[in-house]
């Protein structure tokens, strides 16, 4: 966007979608390691962005490459606890022979700009980027302090992202009391009558796990009866296929209660097929806040074909819910067995806080006046997001990212998904709301 074009008074929903396919060309892929390109280009051009309009970002390198960029507006009154507003710029990878338009164009095509990062987050980035920007070139403040932080690594825990920024510099969210951030604020069409807008009160805890069993090696040929990869095989099938046990905590509760009522229909816990059936794509979401989980994800043993292994590895990840942690890794060592042994490779807490305040208050008054059947809901994030790191500072946290939608997109399967996209009219839906919702909150 030219000095020309700020100068005719370009407004941020005129601007968001440019702003959400540029940060969508910036390939910043996270392999979980260091192999990827890094965060570093997404943090300058977004510190580029917030400059040209007056602030003063910084830019926090935690390794070569894995950047973030924090800013702080000032707002009418400082006296006030300040909001943080986090998104993360580092995306999953993707192949680009799997999809329709290349991952890394920021093309427009059947109204959605398509993208890795489209919905998981470079669109809440481009709309906080754009709020931000309109409201400092007409010379709008918020009522309150915002933080703005644009974060690496979220996608493997954020340890060089929003965790490196809590524990190095805490200081940059000084009075900071709550927070925004993805996941959380997006549409579900009940009837003409009703959408709800799903935010994020809650999320799952996470250990991501590595199992180990160690046997006896040997000839392929010979009997074995300490077979490692037999033993670990039959411990994974066992978590793989088990049941886990319906828990139900206050959000997941109080979202049952809104469905309910918007359904017209009591809800059963213990019996949710035939009401996930009727949420489409986001029965994934839903239907796993219900219980904890393990999915396996990896196995590796082996290194030739007629020789058993001393030893067999596989990868799992789990999710707890909150209140729950205890008991989840009790049930998962009693699965498991004795034989099987577990190491956390990443490990977080699980999050809840109520669906109150003058925030939640300020989340309906923005949604409701752009979408008169709006209805704010609490719900439980079945994964996990840079608040557990926040929530390190005492800081409030709510996913609120949000997006009118149309009902026949499958938003749940465009996270880490193919062909991730995301519609235009939500991109500037969302401004809009943001705006509102900074001037209420």
């Amino acid at each position: 966007m030219s000095a020309t074009d700020t100068a005719k008074g370009v407004t941020g929903e005129d601007e968001v979608v440019d702003l959400c396919r540029d940060l969508i060309r910036i390939d910043t892929s996270n392999y979980g390691d260091h192999s990827g390109p890094g965060e570093r280009k997404a943090a300058e051009y977004v510190a580029e962005k917030l400059a040209e309009v007056g602030l003063e970002p910084q830019i926090f390198e935690s390794h070569k490459g894995r950047a973030s960029t924090v800013a702080r507006i000032e707002g009418e009154d400082p006296s006030r606890p300040a909001l943080l507003i986090h998104g993360h710029t580092d995306v999953v990878p993707a192949n680009a022979d799997d999809w329709t338009h290349h991952p890394f164009s920021g093309e427009i095509a059947d109204g959605c700009v398509w993208g890795r990062g489209a919905v998981d987050m470079k669109d809440m980035d481009a709309m906080t980027l754009a709020v931000v920007r309109d409201r400092m070139r007409s010379g709008r403040k918020p009522p309150r302090d915002v933080v703005l932080a644009f974060l690496a690594d979220e996608e493997a825990g954020g340890t060089y992202g929003a965790k490196h920024l809590v524990r190095e510099h805490p200081e940059l969210f000084e009075g900071v009391t709550e927070a925004i951030g993805e996941v959380g604020g997006f549409s579900f069409t009940v009837n003409e009558k009703l959408r709800l807008y799903l935010v994020e009160t809650a999320e799952k805890g996470m250990h991501w796990m590595r199992l180990t069993v160690d046997g006896t090696a040997g000839h392929g040929s010979m009997t074995n009866d300490d077979n490692a990869i037999t033993e670990l095989s039959e411990a994974v099938a066992r978590l793989g296929r088990h049941t886990w046990p319906v828990r139900v905590t206050k959000t997941v509760r109080a979202f049952l209660d809104e469905l309910s009522d918007a359904l017209g229909t009591e809800l059963d816990p213990e019996d949710m097929d035939e009401t996930l059936a009727k949420l489409g794509g986001i029965a994934r979401m839903i239907g796993t806040t219900l219980r904890n989980s393990a999915a396996p994800t990896m196995l590796g043993a082996g290194y030739k074909v007629n020789v058993i292994p001393g030893q067999a590895t596989a990868h799992v990840d789990g999710r707890f819910l909150p209140g729950y942690e205890k008991e989840f890794l009790a049930d998962l060592d009693r699965i498991l067995g004795p034989r099987v042994k577990r190491e956390d490779v990443h490990a977080d807490k699980a999050l809840e806080t109520g669906f109150d305040g003058r925030l939640v208050d300020a989340m309906q008054l923005a949604l409701g006046a752009e979408d008169p059947i709006a209805r704010a809901v609490p719900y439980m994030l079945s994964g996990g997001t840079d608040a557990k790191s926040f929530d390190d500072l005492g800081i409030r946290c709510f996913g609120f990212a949000p997006l009118k939608l149309p009902p026949e997109l499958d938003f749940a399967g465009m996270f880490h998904g193919v062909d991730e996209r995301v519609p235009v009219d939500g991109l500037k839906f969302g401004v809009r709301v943001l705006d509102r919702f900074l001037d209420a909150s």
